[in-house]
């Protein structure tokens, strides 16, 4: 019998997982991917929002400060990338200026601090490259980035360390009420638990819906990226969003804490939960509205494009859909809903996992662990190492002296650490988010073959049972299913 069972391993699922192995629980987190952050959670802006966008007095304001407050001192805490580097929304059109007081206003009611309005000569004075029609702006100096793989990782490893236990493959079938709690039936096997925590992103309407009468419905809404080669990532210090619309805040342009340079995203509603391509069309929207706010897009430094999904409500019985769901569901006890988690979501993660934390820990009434562990190192980076820390590092360990990721200067060493950690990669793209290796330039051409072989011999498997994601994502096809004999 568990005391929670969490139902997805993207950023707030492990941001509660993290927050509840605090206490004395038995806690499983059910993932149907093979990694964490395999859906919405890996496909995003990465930007730290202020917080002032969200409507005031909504939970999504609330939790979107709180969020962005305690960020820094988590990275900082669980080691990973963030850079608070303020963040820009730019006015085109005089007729619309009154709209960046209108945004301070509800940014200052919702608690942000800092928040100025700038002139068009203040706006090139920080922003050179800005784009000639932008007349003003609204800056916000808590605005930030963060590298949305490595707070997802970090907040599970942190959760792993502290004994939550985390289940891959798990995809949940059904679920059942019962008297002391909830039956969980997976692909896997099937799980009792006292409290359930619907984290499930794109498909938390389906995991509500097998216990609620109260129906509720997820439609994806897809949004389409551009990333640029670092050799243009400084074309902007801050992010530069525009004036938002019904659709969200519209394209930006940031840096990325990695030294990139990203534009988008688009916002599509679609039906597929599982539509991550992109189109010619919506990557010439981004191209094309980018354009307003950087005077000079550099068309031919794109090293790759990518999609991600939004979990945007578009039924439940209750008013402000708009708003996060985030409670138990008025017909199933001990059920707690996590849904709607679109931007800012990420913003929104460290103070989600503690509200969520704090409705579970005042139903089971737990005790807290004497030897809470709430400190993680990350994997170190040769890339971004002293001369000094490279020398012991391949001292210790000769595997960081070898190159396999040239792009991004990837080490073996830094591949194996990745592996044997806990809650240690399993595919490509699981040592592609934790290390880099296949972000850079060439997109993983030259290493991938050494990350596969790596792989195998590292989980002592063959290397046709490597895979870059999911089920059936192998690179090399078994027999009888179109690989050799």
């Amino acid at each position: 019998m568990y005391d929670v069972i969490i139902i997805g391993a993207g950023v707030s699922g492990c941001a509660i997982a993290r927050e509840l192995s605090r206490f004395e629980l038995k806690i499983a987190v059910l993932e149907k991917a093979l990694d964490v952050c395999e859906g919405t959670s890996k496909a995003n802006s990465g930007i730290v929002h202020a917080g002032y966008d969200a409507k005031p007095g909504t939970l999504k304001a609330r939790l979107n400060v709180e969020g962005s407050r305690k960020m820094e001192a988590l990275s900082k805490e669980l080691d990973f990338p963030y850079k608070r580097n303020g963040s820009i929304v730019l006015c085109f059109d005089e007729k619309d200026k009154d709209k960046l007081y209108e945004l301070k206003a509800r940014g200052e009611a919702n608690g942000v601090d800092g928040l100025s309005i700038l002139t068009r000569q203040e706006l090139l004075e920080v922003e050179p490259g800005v784009g000639d029609g932008a007349m003003a702006a609204l800056y916000a100096p808590a605005g930030a980035i963060v590298c949305p793989f490595g707070l997802n990782i970090a907040l599970a490893e942190n959760a792993a360390v502290n004994g939550a236990e985390f289940v891959f493959g798990a995809k949940v079938l059904n679920i059942q009420k019962q008297s002391y709690g909830y039956f969980v039936h997976t692909e896997k096997q099937d799980y009792e638990t006292k409290v359930v925590i619907n984290a499930a992103g794109v498909y938390a309407d389906e995991i509500h819906n097998m216990v609620s009468e109260n129906k509720m419905k997820i439609t994806p809404r897809r949004g389409e990226y551009l990333l640029y080669d670092k050799d243009v990532g400084n074309m902007v210090s801050h992010t530069l969003f525009q004036l938002p619309t019904a659709l969200g805040k519209g394209i930006l342009v940031t840096p990325t804490v990695h030294g990139n340079l990203l534009m988008g995203p688009t916002a599509q509603d679609i039906p597929d939960k599982e539509g991550t391509d992109t189109s010619g069309k919506g990557l010439e929207r981004v191209i094309e509205q980018a354009a307003l706010s950087v005077s000079q897009i550099p068309a031919k430094q794109v090293i790759t494009s990518f999609a991600g999904l939004r979990a945007h409500i578009t039924q439940f019985p209750q008013d402000g859909t708009e708003d996060f769901v985030i409670g138990q569901a008025a017909d199933a006890p001990g059920f707690i809903d996590v849904a709607g988690i679109e931007s800012p979501g990420l913003s929104c993660a460290p103070a989600i996992g503690e509200y969520v934390g704090d409705m579970v820990i005042n139903m089971l009434h737990p005790s807290s662990k004497e030897n809470f562990i709430s400190t993680r190192k990350g994997i170190p980076s040769m890339a971004l190492s002293s001369d000094e820390e490279r020398h012991r590092l391949i001292k210790e360990n000769p595997a960081y002296g070898n190159v396999i990721c040239r792009c991004e200067m990837v080490t073996e060493g830094e591949i194996m650490d990745a592996i044997r950690r806990p809650l240690g990669a399993r595919t490509t793209d699981g040592i592609k988010r934790r290390t880099r290796a296949g972000m850079g330039r060439c997109q993983s051409g030259f290493c991938n073959p050494k990350v596969v072989e790596i792989l195998s011999r590292e989980l002592q498997i063959e290397e046709s049972q490597i895979r870059k994601s999911g089920e059936d994502s192998w690179y090399i096809l078994p027999p009888g299913e179109g690989g050799c004999l």
